[in-house]
């Protein structure tokens, strides 16, 4: 269905006029048509949901796999915008080492990271999904690295646009900074549940191209839409931890991404985005699922090669469980997480490199490195640079 998505206005800038659009609030008007087909998506996306939902009640320990899914999507997020970070670069920096990786990518994946942990810290404790919060997520996702010199935490004023080299050849410009106000708050009044009874699913496709749409930062916007996200979905209580994470189906159908977004704005298609979006949904989720289920697989079969290590097995599976949540790591880190002396420490990496199941980086005469490579290699699947 076709429909007004909103208006262009005339701007003026160095001399050139262009023409920069101002989306009309949420939810469309005319109404979602949702037909059988997007009912049936919609069917698949919120089972695939609760099956994701539910893995967290098998797991022995939910941190462990929240830790990595966190910095999973951090790292895809992040490459999204162009960063060449890699999740074992991640886990490196946040030992203090990443030799060879950029530093200024790294460190931008370290702030997504600390950006989704303040914002659903802020939602445990009550405060609401508003526009307040999200410029205390964006300032803590700008506050080191490339972005820090574009007003973290502080809607621009100024005119943003996304390709070309300047608004009057741009591939799309958002509303003027005069006009983002109204924007915003608009999206609020969506936000807090100004929505038609729609969907939380819906809504949570309609928030994030209307927040994209918007582009209200001068930088940071992709990651914090799709920070966005996961967000409302915990907030709404359709998932109690953050285990959804869309960027890595965004990052592999990019030009599909792209061209749907631009198709609302341009047609007002919101029934084709919400097809390709509840897709993702159904996808991601069941791709959790599945990994969940592999790691909980390979946790238990390494289990049982470690109780067959003899005296040293009962320090070893404590070892074992502290790499489960940090697959790359050093002996002092492992000894601060399971109070084992070092020495034992160190005689179970040695023992657990002799079954294979753990690597050491080479290069590294002191503060060596080891790597739960079975694990690492689980986690970052697909998520290699673009």
């Amino acid at each position: 269905m076709e429909r007004n998505s909103g208006q262009y206005v005339h701007c003026a800038t160095a001399g050139e006029t262009y023409r920069a659009h101002v989306p009309a609030p949420l939810p469309p008007d005319p109404p979602l048509a949702i037909d059988a087909d997007l009912l049936t998506l919609l069917e698949q996306a919120n089972r695939a949901l609760g099956r994701l939902d539910g893995i967290a009640d098998l797991l022995p320990d939910r941190n462990l796999f929240l830790y990595q899914y966190v910095r999973r999507e951090a790292v895809v997020s992040s490459q999204i915008e162009g960063t060449q970070s890699s999740l074992s670069d991640l886990l490196l920096f946040e030992l203090a080492e990443a030799p060879g990786a950029p530093l200024d990518d790294v460190a931008e994946v370290s702030q997504y990271v600390a950006a989704l942990d303040h914002g659903l810290k802020r939602l445990a404790g009550d405060f609401p999904l508003c526009l307040r919060l999200l410029r205390e997520i964006h300032g803590v996702l700008l506050a080191h690295g490339r972005g820090a010199h574009k007003q973290p935490g502080e809607f621009r004023r100024s005119q943003n646009w996304l390709g070309g080299t300047r608004p009057g050849n741009a591939a799309f410009v958002p509303p003027p900074p005069e006009r983002l106000a109204e924007c915003l708050d608009a999206l609020e009044r969506f936000l807090h549940g100004d929505d038609g009874g729609l969907p939380v699913l819906v809504k949570t496709a309609l928030a994030h191209v209307q927040f994209e749409t918007i582009h209200p930062f001068l930088d940071g916007n992709g990651r914090l839409g799709r920070l966005l996200i996961i967000l409302m979905l915990v907030d709404a209580g359709v998932l109690r931890q953050p285990l959804l994470y869309l960027s890595l189906y965004f990052k592999v159908h990019r030009l599909e991404y792209y061209d749907r977004l631009q198709r609302v704005r341009t047609h007002g298609d919101w029934e084709g985005w919400l097809g390709f979006y509840l897709k993702g949904v159904a996808e991601t989720a069941q791709q959790a699922v599945d990994a969940a289920r592999r790691l909980l697989g390979l946790f238990e079969q390494d289990r049982e090669r470690i109780r067959g290590l003899g005296r040293i097995a009962t320090s070893a599976l404590e070892v074992h469980r502290h790499l489960q949540q940090r697959p790359v790591s050093r002996v002092a880190e492992a000894v601060a997480a399971t109070g084992i002396n070092r020495t034992t420490v160190t005689a179970v990496f040695r023992r657990l490199v002799e079954l294979g199941m753990v690597r050491e980086l080479p290069g590294r005469q002191r503060n060596r490195v080891f790597v739960y490579t079975a694990c690492l290699d689980i986690l970052s699947e697909d998520t290699q640079p673009l």
